[in-house]
């Protein structure tokens, strides 16, 4: 969809959960936002430190408080779950594991951390971060009646200085943590937006194998 706006395109997610049919078709929008906060349902207002001139957005998705801008490749993933016999455990797992696999697609070895949401890298112990865990992509989903949406977002080259000013997914920044937020640039990678969506189509059918075969 490009870049679109997170309030309309998020009311709009929501309309078309509450109100799609039994056979409607499921639907996954890639995207990217203009710069904002968003509040997950667990979200706490004082885990938004500074946020200057970002807006801020109450959403109704699992989780805490995270950041979306430009150079952010976004999935919105509405599901039938009940279609493709999955509940809301192995919906996420498949998200997860949508995100390793697309990023192995340009070499980077990311994974799930148990007690942490989220994708993960290994920084290098010689580099920036010195051997550092930081994370790469997000979670946050919303599951009723069956019905899913929301997804994931995954970091390709957006700014990262947004997220010092929050306590991204509850986890504070590495001073107090010792764990970070990263993207693909930052590794050093110079991948684009396109290159990213390509990677995430590809690997669709990987991650969720049920859709595949229907």
């Amino acid at each position: 969809l490009g870049r679109v706006a997170c309030e309309p395109t998020w009311r709009a997610m929501r309309s078309l959960t509450e109100r799609r049919a039994a056979d409607a078709p499921d639907e996954i929008w890639l995207l990217e936002h203009p710069p904002v906060y968003t509040l997950g349902l667990a979200g706490r207002r004082e885990h938004v430190l500074r946020p200057g001139a970002i807006p801020v957005v109450a959403s109704d998705r699992g989780g805490q408080v995270t950041y979306h801008g430009p150079g952010q490749a976004i999935a919105y993933v509405m599901l039938d779950l009940r279609r493709h016999d999955m509940d809301p455990r192995s919906f996420v797992r498949a998200l997860e594991g949508w995100a390793i696999a697309a990023l192995a697609r340009f070499g980077v070895e990311a994974g799930r951390r148990k007690g942490r949401v989220g994708i993960w890298v290994q920084r290098s112990p010689s580099g920036p971060g010195r051997g550092r865990e930081d994370k790469i992509a997000a979670i946050g989903v919303r599951v009723r009646r069956g019905l899913a949406s929301h997804g994931m977002s995954l970091n390709v080259a957006p700014g990262l200085a947004p997220y010092r000013a929050i306590v991204p997914c509850g986890i504070p920044g590495p001073e107090v943590s010792g764990f970070g937020v990263t993207s693909l640039k930052d590794l050093g990678i110079g991948a684009t937006l396109a290159e990213v969506d390509a990677a995430l189509r590809a690997t669709f059918e990987e991650a969720f194998p049920r859709l595949g075969r229907r």
